[in-house]
């Protein structure tokens, strides 16, 4: 039965990628990005009693007002960012850790923070006890990013920020690529992939409506002209 409800969602998300492909850009996903999604198991990273819905493609709560991103999204943004196998990459919003393994199945190392503690301990402990060893789990803001590691190839953003992050803008290495869905909690907001090219200038493109849950922290930050 698992391996039922795993090949429906491997073809949800097809067809969800032709669907959205004059949006996006992509009528279908990179092979490696499949691969990872289909080699991940997503039912490891929600609540047990969530356990009938975890191959649906939806998002699902996994506690502290927070979730799992759905399928699809989760496919969308991890193509977008265009990982490869020598890259390290950060990703801000840890979660229940989903988004981290898919990661670490595509590149060098993840370096995730996550701001809830007990989201991150237990993320941590999962990620490390599933064998997921090229992934660091730190509690802490998104918005500062985690400069001991920078600058990454590439950044992904779980949770919908108000405006783009300076700092994490500042860490993003020239030709490096970053995910962040921005707009107002609870309201219209937009994905837009950012690639900063060689010469550090940044270049934005919207990609398709989506909904998150806000980020938070950063109540220092100021916003970014860019």
């Amino acid at each position: 039965m698992r391996a039922i409800r795993l090949r429906e969602m491997l073809h949800t998300i097809e067809r969800e990628a032709r669907f959205t492909a004059p949006m996006t850009g992509r009528l279908a996903f990179n092979p490696r990005v499949m691969e990872a999604i289909e080699q991940v198991p997503r039912d490891a990273f929600v609540p047990v009693e969530l356990l009938d819905q975890a191959f649906d493609n939806g998002p699902l709560p996994i506690g502290q007002g927070q979730t799992i991103s759905q399928p699809y999204i989760v496919a969308l943004m991890t193509d977008l960012l265009d990982p490869q196998p020598t890259q390290t990459i950060l990703e801000i919003g840890t979660g229940s850790g989903y988004q981290a393994a898919i990661l670490s199945q595509l590149v060098q190392q993840v370096y995730s923070l996550e701001i809830i503690p007990s989201l991150a301990a237990r993320a941590a402990e999962l990620l490390s006890r599933l064998g997921y060893d090229n992934i660091e789990v730190r509690t802490g803001d998104g918005h500062s990013g985690w400069i001991e590691h920078a600058p990454y190839d590439g950044i992904i953003i779980t949770a919908a920020a108000t405006h783009l992050p300076q700092a994490l803008l500042d860490q993003l290495k020239p030709g490096g690529r970053l995910i962040i869905p921005v707009g107002m909690p609870y309201m219209s907001q937009e994905l837009l992939l950012v690639e900063k090219d060689l010469a550090g200038k940044l270049h934005t493109r919207d990609i398709l409506g989506v909904a998150f849950v806000p980020m938070t922290g950063g109540a220092n930050e100021r916003k970014s002209n860019h």
